[in-house]
């Protein structure tokens, strides 16, 4: 057992550093053995000898300059320190002091050679087709959002399973903010309601901002002699399954629109899936489907154009977005409701700041008249969050309506 004793000075390098009253301070220094006092490391344990003939180390067991205060950090980073300091009672000390002034000196090196973000094109995928509404979204935003952030956007297309593949390719990414997902409630609460087995969890995908919210719109070939929605629900009553529904895929909030007008109305008809609105849409037309339960930017075009005839719109009450068809109130069906959204997310770890930019950067973008214009003309509000986390409650709530909705439709993967 060392005894508890002050170095004598010129003994070593807190006791050559400091002339004051030992014995009052060393009742002050705690059983470990070290205490900072102005600057300096004051010990109670003995420091290794020199061994004869050698001159004392100017680290931590050497001499060091008096009548100057210095902190261990500046010490050692100053001096260099032998090998035979690294022994006895200093030994973790040492080590942890030089693996704290290595870690601080790397972090400092690399913020300060980090380069600000963005610095390279942002991709922007898309879970379907071109020609669909989350393809007309995308590229409507793009370039404002390219110029708020200050480099180019690049959408990419990647359809297939109800927009699964696309949010497994980026919540699989690296969360670096430079790809972007633009996804809709099929992604984030559908597709994971309707198959466990899903290669990726909403989880692995962090909210950014919602960016639009736009009912449905019932449409039918013309050639069917359909003209109302009571119509439709009387040729659907005459001939159950003969009807085929076409949608944007497995999980789409078409499909789920669908499902619960089925529900509501208490019809049945047949579901027909695509690779996204466009070729949806195109099947209606060509008569290959006869009904469609579609996103304006899909349909109001071809409706504008006397290809389809809308029959109505899935809010209750007519809206300025389509004042032309009716609501469902209107239309004899009051308790069939349903909207849809877009927004954006990045993968999940995607630094705050990093977030956090893409989300004013999506304010800005949004603000610009002729987004505003391009996204109304094809019937879709402009609806942007206050903040991600105020996006992550409104998800957290509306996952709730989706999931109850496909159990209660009894909505299958087909």
């Amino acid at each position: 057992m060392h005894k508890r004793k002050l170095l004598e000075p010129g003994h070593g390098f807190a006791g050559a550093a400091l002339g004051r009253n030992r014995d009052e301070l060393a009742a002050n220094i705690p059983p470990h053995g070290l205490m900072p006092m102005q600057g300096i490391w004051w010990t109670n344990r003995p420091i290794s000898p020199q061994p004869e003939g050698q001159a004392p180390c100017r680290a931590v067991c050497g001499v060091a300059k008096p009548r100057r205060a210095w902190s261990p950090a500046s010490f050692y980073a100053l001096h260099p320190i032998p090998a035979r300091c690294l022994r006895g009672p200093w030994e973790t000390v040492t080590r942890l002091l030089l693996a704290a002034l290595v870690l601080g000196a790397c972090s400092q090196t690399a913020l300060a050679q980090a380069p600000a973000y963005p610095n390279k094109p942002v991709k922007l995928i898309v879970g379907f087709a071109p020609g669909g509404a989350a393809d007309y979204v995308a590229r409507s935003v793009g370039d404002a959002l390219g110029r708020a952030l200050g480099q180019p956007i690049v959408i990419e297309n990647k359809a297939g399973a109800g927009s699964s593949i696309a949010a497994d390719m980026v919540a699989k990414s690296a969360p670096d903010g430079y790809t972007l997902l633009i996804a809709s409630p099929s992604s984030i609460s559908v597709n994971p309601a309707l198959n466990a087995k899903l290669p990726y969890k909403p989880s692995d995908l962090q909210p950014v901002s919602k960016l639009t919210s736009s009912p449905l719109v019932i449409a039918v070939n013309p050639a069917t002699g359909i003209n109302s929605v009571q119509d439709l629900i009387a040729r659907a009553k005459k001939d159950p399954g003969k009807l085929n529904f076409a949608t944007s895929g497995n999980g789409s909030a078409p499909h789920l629109g669908a499902a619960l007008f089925s529900q509501v109305a208490g019809v049945q008809m047949q579901h027909i899936p695509f690779r996204g609105g466009g070729p949806a849409i195109q099947s209606v037309i060509a008569g290959d489907t006869q009904v469609t339960f579609g996103t304006p930017p899909s349909v109001l075009p071809q409706v504008t154009a006397g290809r389809l005839r809308g029959l109505g719109v899935s809010t209750l009450e007519r809206t300025p977005l389509f004042p032309d068809l009716p609501g469902m109130k209107e239309a004899g069906l009051p308790d069939y409701l349903i909207d849809f959204w877009y927004g954006f997310f990045v993968p999940a770890g995607t630094p705050q700041p990093i977030v956090q930019k893409l989300f004013e950067a999506t304010q800005e973008a949004m603000k610009q008249p002729g987004v505003k214009a391009a996204l109304a003309r094809e019937g879709t509000d402009v609806s942007v969050s206050k903040s991600p986390a105020d996006y992550a409650a409104f998800l957290a709530q509306d996952e709730k309506f989706w999931v109850n909705l496909v159990k209660s439709a009894g909505v299958k993967l087909e």
